[in-house]
């Protein structure tokens, strides 16, 4: 049923090894990340939330890494072609989730990190330990940032299993098929 052979670089009809790698690495990640969230803002200060709060921050720096290792892999080795059958309204559809799905996960990065820095605590990015002054109103405004973006996110990636599941069953296209 499915073409297990890997390979080291895209080919027309199925993803690399590493795509897939961190295809699901994304996709596990995305799928703690999210509980997670939500169930930190429902603690109260204290030693649990910090230990939460910490696996959360170290989760999303791990996520934020792994976007840029994505990126890069995409410039150097091309995603596979779509159908030929589908039309370009799909195409155009499947380029802009996937789009959006990179940038709301930066943002949603990005704008955690900076909520934490203007609240005055100290992360270590790239290896550098990064403090700034706090300002509590820009930290709220990255914290909304923040909320709308994980929303947005929790919209794109149910859109994007729906589209798998479509394609499955109104057009017998097996997108699954190409990353797993």
């Amino acid at each position: 049923m499915f073409n297990y052979k890997m390979h080291d670089k895209n080919t027309l009809s199925e993803y690399s090894l590493i795509s897939k790698i961190l295809h699901w690495a994304s996709a596990i990640l995305i799928f703690i990340q999210i509980p997670l969230g939500f169930y930190l803002v429902d603690l109260d200060f204290g030693p649990e939330r910090i230990n939460i709060e910490n696996i959360h921050v170290l989760v999303g720096l791990s996520m934020f890494y792994l976007v840029i290792l994505r990126l890069i892999n995409k410039i150097i080795n091309p995603p596979p072609k779509l159908e030929p059958s589908i039309f370009k309204g799909q195409k155009f559809l499947a380029k802009t989730n996937h789009l959006l799905l990179y940038v709301t996960i930066l943002l949603i990065t990005i704008s955690g990190i900076l909520k934490k820095l203007f609240n005055g605590e100290t992360l270590v990015i790239l290896f550098r330990e990064i403090k700034i002054l706090e300002n509590f109103e820009i930290a709220d405004f990255f914290y909304d940032i923040h909320i709308f973006s994980n929303y947005l996110l929790i919209v794109l990636v149910i859109v994007h299993i729906l589209a798998v599941i479509v394609h499955k069953l109104f057009f017998g296209d097996n997108l699954l098929k190409k990353i797993l």
